[in-house]
């Protein structure tokens, strides 16, 4: 199949949910029942190794490889966590996964189980995905009725169950080791100390996956680990990969690509460009997590190679795009990424705990027109603190701040000086205080605010 054409989106419809009937029409669980017959659990994990299927979730760690770290001679139980929380701000590209082609997940994490001699799966969701998880459960329930589940799945000696797990709906929640307490119904702090694939969940060897990276499994089962590399733009960022964008451009949406699409493109060609009469000024290429990329990056491939070379901080992250125009002011825009994240640290390390909140109020003054001379190298200071963070939680608020002081002084210094925000103007339309012009001929489904438009 050409590279060109999605492969776990292949099937997508607006509004409906690719049903088991249809799943297994383009080859759905021939993956699973083929391993069950044919291969011993260690060759699949080589295989997943082979393929460079990298974590989707944000941290690019390779799948195959954290399966590894699993000990041949690790006790049992041992538990596999598909990973949904997906609490970043600008980040959706799972919840449409789920929404349009929930099996190749449940597959994914059968697999996974198979793989690592695993008895149990959790499906870990954000509280707000409700939807998605009636959805999931459906299809579950599906997969259970054709034997896909349980005791002895397809004859088999091999048994799996996958529960669903609503999330108490904080953003830390998603950080693995945060999960993991939460699952237990503690306090998810990232405090557990060694690798999950040791002493994971109560105590037992867990891998913990993002629902993407699963999603990926059963074509890499089936069609072989060459096949998959082949599919990216280069030999470092192979597969496909989910792309979101949102912001004023013509096509919001979720676009599924050849690893290492450039930026460019995927903003110019797949969404459209922007809207009339708005010209492009930055984005964040990963959600709120990244740093702003400027117009100059758009040759930038967008794998986690790539975005590593640029320098300094850069990373793919989602690989969410968060779209801004020339009419948006980017320190009042880092300001309320940062009272996100400030509002949503676990408190558990001083640097993010105490951190965290004083750049909140640092920026909150430069936008009240009540900032000094000194706070930007004060901003950049408490950037660097971020470094001792207990988890990365803390670098990733400090990344759009890093990147507001070093790429867009000049924004920066003129709230200074001028004692105001420069884009303060009359204009009722000014986003996003009022609705964007064309907004509701885009059928995003959210007619005031494009940030979620699927």
């Amino acid at each position: 199949m050409p590279a060109s054409l999605p492969l776990i989106l292949r099937d997508r419809l607006e509004h409906e949910t690719i049903s088991m009937d249809e799943y297994r029409r383009t080859g759905g669980y021939e993956g699973l029942r083929e391993l069950l017959n044919h291969e011993a659990p260690e060759n699949i994990k080589k295989t997943v190794l082979d393929s460079g299927l990298q974590g989707r979730g944000g941290a690019g760690f390779p799948a195959g490889k954290k399966w590894q770290l699993l000990p041949d001679d690790a006790p049992h139980p041992r538990y596999i966590v598909a990973n949904t929380d997906e609490m970043e701000p600008g980040t959706f590209k799972d919840r449409l996964l789920l929404s349009v082609n929930p099996h190749t997940v449940i597959e994914g994490m059968i697999i996974a189980g198979y793989a690592n001699s695993a008895q149990k799966g959790y499906f870990f969701i954000r509280p707000s995905y409700q939807q998605v998880a009636l959805k999931f459960e459906k299809a579950l329930s599906e997969a259970r009725a054709a034997g896909f589940l349980g005791q002895k799945i397809l004859g088999s000696d091999f048994y799996f169950e996958i529960v669903v797990h609503r999330s108490a709906g904080r953003y830390i929640c998603g950080e693995a080791k945060g999960l993991i307490h939460a699952l237990q119904g503690e306090r998810p702090h990232p405090n557990i100390e060694g690798h999950l694939t040791e002493q994971g969940l109560w105590g037992r060897p867990t891998i913990v996956n993002n629902a993407e990276t699963l999603a990926w499994v059963p074509h890499i089962v089936r069609n072989g680990a060459s096949w998959f590399r082949d599919l990216g733009k280069h030999d470092k960022a192979p597969g496909n990969k989910i792309y979101s964008v949102c912001g004023r451009v013509r096509r919001p949406g979720v676009f599924e690509l050849p690893f290492g699409t450039p930026l460019g493109e995927i903003i110019e060609e797949h969404a459209g460009g922007m809207l009339p009469g708005y010209e492009f000024k930055a984005c964040l290429p990963g959600g709120a997590s990244t740093r702003y990329l400027t117009k100059e990056f758009f040759h930038v491939a967008m794998d986690f190679d790539s975005m590593a070379k640029i320098g300094t901080g850069h990373r793919l992250g989602t690989g969410a795009l968060m779209v801004f125009d020339h009419t948006c002011c980017l320190v009042a825009i880092t300001l309320n990424l940062i009272q996100f994240f400030s509002r949503e640290s676990c408190g558990w390390c001083t640097p993010c705990r105490e951190g965290i909140p004083y750049m909140e109020s640092l920026l909150s003054a430069i936008e009240r027109g009540e900032g000094g001379a000194d706070f930007p190298a004060r901003l950049q200071e408490m950037c660097r603190h971020m470094r001792n963070a207990y988890c990365a939680f803390a670098l990733g608020a400090a990344a759009p701040v890093e990147g507001l002081i070093e790429d867009f002084e000049d924004e920066v210094k003129a709230h200074i000086t001028l004692k105001k925000c420069p884009l303060e103007h009359d204009d009722p339309n000014q986003w996003p205080l009022a609705p964007m012009p064309g907004i509701e001929d885009l059928e995003t489904g959210n007619e005031r605010y494009p940030s979620c438009p699927v």
